[in-house]
């Protein structure tokens, strides 16, 4: 009997679909898209397979914008620029700098996302308080050296981003159950260990998409699309202002840009 081997090698997918003269995501026609939604909305639409509501669009374009760049100092910024003084082109730098953000750049978001995963289903499974649920696991933390990721910052004492994240988040009524925790978070590490540590742009993005119920595989992902925009900036201005393969000190720079402005109310 003859085995068809089209039927061996048949798969299927559930994003896109392409057809002559025909675009597709996620059933809807790109064309049709254009001009009608957002790159946040088609970002929702990528990911999840539905159009966002609005105010959960306006969050996670807040996500995207909260992260465009962080300064030449962080690894991704670095690496990137590294690779163009090399004479790397844009896809080489960019690769560069996208493969920097890893577990202790960017990848805080989804260790945080898992710490107010865990302590929502304990409170569930134990029938306990939220904040019962907070002192033990970080209690259990403790015990175990862990750390926890989403909480102080090498330069900010209060970050801005953090505040207007939740600000939006509470606005848009999509603060909930894990906006709660990570603040509940916050204030027991103080307890703990008698030192405040604020929640960073990490712990408020991981707290944000756990409201909107993404998968803490893809807290990465947002990190990262966020992020080109920035890495794209350094790299051009590395290659356009910049000597190639100079020596880059990681630290001892300024900033020549425009100064402080603010938008027009």
């Amino acid at each position: 009997m003859r085995v068809d081997k089209m039927s061996e090698l048949h798969w299927s997918q559930s994003v896109t679909k392409i057809e002559p003269n025909k675009v597709m995501l996620r059933g809807y026609p790109i064309d049709e898209l254009m001009g009608e939604i957002t790159y946040a909305e088609g970002i929702y639409l990528a990911l999840r397979g539905d159009l966002p509501e609005p105010g959960v669009a306006k969050i996670i374009d807040a996500i995207l914008v909260s992260s465009l760049d962080h300064g030449a100092t962080p690894p991704s910024a670095l690496a990137a620029r590294t690779a163009a003084s090399t004479g790397s082109p844009l896809n080489g730098a960019l690769a560069a700098g996208i493969l920097s953000i890893n577990k202790y750049h960017g990848g805080a978001i989804e260790d945080a996302m898992r710490t107010f995963l865990n302590i929502k289903e304990m409170s569930e499974d134990e029938g306990i308080s939220p904040e019962e649920a907070v002192e033990s696991l970080l209690s259990t933390y403790r015990v175990e050296n862990k750390r926890v990721m989403g909480y102080g910052h090498r330069i900010h004492s209060d970050d801005p981003r953090q505040k207007q994240l939740f600000a939006l988040a509470r606005e848009s009524g999509l603060a909930g159950d894990f906006i709660e925790i990570a603040e509940l978070v916050e204030e027991e590490l103080k307890r703990q260990i008698g030192k405040r540590l604020p929640i960073n742009v990490d712990g408020a993005i991981g707290a944000v998409l756990c409201e909107l119920k993404f998968p803490p595989e893809l807290a990465n992902a947002f990190f990262i699309m966020a992020r080109v925009p920035g890495l794209v900036a350094h790299i051009y201005d590395e290659q356009s202002a910049h000597k190639p393969m100079r020596k880059i000190h990681p630290t001892d720079h300024d900033y020549k840009g425009p100064e402080e402005r603010h938008l027009e109310q």
